[in-house]
């Protein structure tokens, strides 16, 4: 008998691209109406990276969707993924993590801010007057990759086969294998504040040293709040991609936090541990200096489910 084919394998978005120097966050609302517009662009999005890029090869121009919750059966005419739902609003004694308003995620990443801004630019000019723009920011990669606080970021993040365990969805949901979970926030930055912190405060607040980037074991600081064991005590990861963003002229600082993951529970509990505090630590104090001010929780499917959806009935 002939062998069987074997069954194609879906292909990932480029969520496991290496972080780059540049991107542009565009968070989305879709007008009533709109939603055959957004499906056609959905479909198209790989094509217009191609075109935009292909004269800059080394300049690793990617880009990723996610679509929200309440956009999900609007624009699909799929179940939902299992774990899709509304990002979840947490109120600390002391600090709130807010959710927002967004139902499409746009997560641009290239060496050279230009081509974020050029490709950003076309997807807009696709889809205006059938969104909103609920949140853009154009981020940067800074000094030796460290956010406006000062320290390098994204020490933690899994690699390889490691990178894609934790970041994509398997088998525990097949219709949506190698898809990813993301969450994002916006974090404001009083700088001033934490400027006037020695810096040995600053160490024990975020669990590293500010020079040489070497963990601290420091009990209650944010590098010991966002580290997530099962029982077992195998850590839990996920990929983040934050980037620092601000105005000089304006006064404004901060980092966007991005998550990808195969489950969103882990990132939920690391944000559970940052507001609502871990035994005998009632919050990250990092909070004390960094307010957020979005929240949203997004899928983002694989590329081949993405080109598949002009091809569905308008809604």
């Amino acid at each position: 008998m002939p062998t069987p084919a074997p069954t194609p394998q879906p292909v990932p978005q480029p969520v496991l691209s290496p972080l780059t120097r540049a991107s542009l966050f565009l968070v989305l609302t879709v007008d009533p109406g709109g939603e055959p517009a957004v499906r056609e662009l959905l479909a198209d999005l790989a094509g217009l990276r191609r075109a935009i890029g292909f004269g800059y090869p080394d300049a690793q121009l990617s880009v990723v969707a996610g679509i929200g919750s309440e956009a999900w059966d609007r624009l699909v005419d799929r179940p939902r993924p299992a774990e899709l739902h509304p990002f979840r609003e947490l109120r600390g004694a002391r600090h709130h993590a807010p959710a927002t308003p967004g139902d499409l995620l746009l997560h641009l990443r290239a060496t050279r801010q230009d081509l974020c801004f050029s490709l950003g630019t076309e997807i807009m000019n696709r889809l205006r007057g059938h969104v909103a723009v609920a949140d853009e920011v154009a981020g940067f990669s800074y000094l030796d990759q460290r956010d406006l606080l000062g320290f390098v970021d994204g020490t933690e993040n899994p690699v390889g086969r490691e990178a894609a365990d934790a970041v994509l969805v398997g088998e525990q949901d097949p219709a949506y294998a190698g898809g990813s979970y993301v969450v994002v926030q916006k974090y404001l930055h009083d700088l001033d504040a934490w400027n006037r912190l020695p810096v040995e405060q600053q160490e024990q607040i975020i669990g590293r040293r500010k020079l040489t980037n070497l963990e601290l074991d420091t009990p209650g600081s944010h590098v010991v709040l966002n580290t997530i064991t099962d029982p077992d005590g195998t850590e839990r990861k996920i990929l983040r991609d934050n980037m620092p963003f601000g105005s000089p002229g304006s006064g404004e600082f901060g980092t966007y936090f991005i998550g990808y993951a195969r489950t969103p529970e882990v990132t939920e509990e690391m944000l559970r541990h940052m507001f609502l505090g871990d035994g005998p630590t009632s919050h990250d104090r990092i909070l004390d200096f960094s307010t957020a001010v979005t929240g949203t929780l997004f899928f983002a499917p694989p590329a081949d489910f993405l080109e598949d959806l002009a091809d569905q009935p308008a809604s």
